[in-house]
C-alpha cells in the first residue's frame, strides 16, 4: 500500500491554511461593509420608525421609549425593563445581518427569541416596511398581560 508524502501533507496544509485566511479576509471585508450600511439603516430607516412606533403605542396608552445601545436599538415598555424588542446586527452570520432580540418578561421567567428583520436580506436591502413588519409581528407578545 502506497503511502502519502510528507511533502504532499505539507502542500495540502499550506492550500489550506491560505484559502482559510483569504475566505478570513473576505469575511472581515464583508462585515466592515455591513457595519457601516447598518449604521446609515438604523440612523435613516429604523430609529424613525421606531419613534413613531413608540408615539403610536403611547397614544393607545402602552407607554414604550426608544434606547439606543451600542449599536443597536431597544424599544422597551416603561412598565417593565424585561419587554422589549431591540435591533443589532449579527456578524457571526455570513453574510451579517440585521436580527431582532424580542425579549418578555413573566414574573420571574423571562422569554428571549432572536430573528432576521427580514429572511435572507443583507443590510442594503432592508427598508422602513421592514422595520414597521417586525414591530407589528412582535408587540402583541410584549401587551398581554
Amino acid at each position: 500500500m502506497p503511502m502519502i508524502e510528507v511533502s504532499e501533507i505539507r502542500k495540502r496544509l499550506r492550500q489550506a491554511m491560505d484559502q482559510g485566511k483569504r475566505a478570513s479576509a473576505e469575511r472581515r471585508t464583508r462585515a466592515d461593509a455591513a457595519a457601516r450600511a447598518y449604521e446609515t439603516f438604523l440612523e435613516q430607516l429604523a430609529t424613525p420608525v421606531f419613534r413613531m412606533f413608540s408615539m403610536a403605542l403611547k397614544a393607545e396608552g402602552y407607554p414604550f421609549e426608544i434606547f439606543t445601545p451600542a449599536g443597536g436599538l431597544r424599544l422597551m415598555s416603561e412598565r417593565s425593563s424585561d419587554d422589549f424588542i431591540e435591533i443589532f446586527l449579527d456578524t457571526d452570520a455570513d453574510p451579517p445581518i440585521v436580527a431582532a432580540r424580542i425579549n418578555r418578561g413573566r414574573g420571574r421567567r423571562l422569554r428571549t427569541t432572536e430573528r432576521p428583520v427580514r429572511e435572507q436580506a443583507e443590510v442594503e436591502q432592508l427598508t422602513d416596511e421592514d422595520v414597521v413588519e417586525l414591530l407589528v409581528s412582535e408587540i402583541g407578545a410584549l401587551l398581554e398581560r
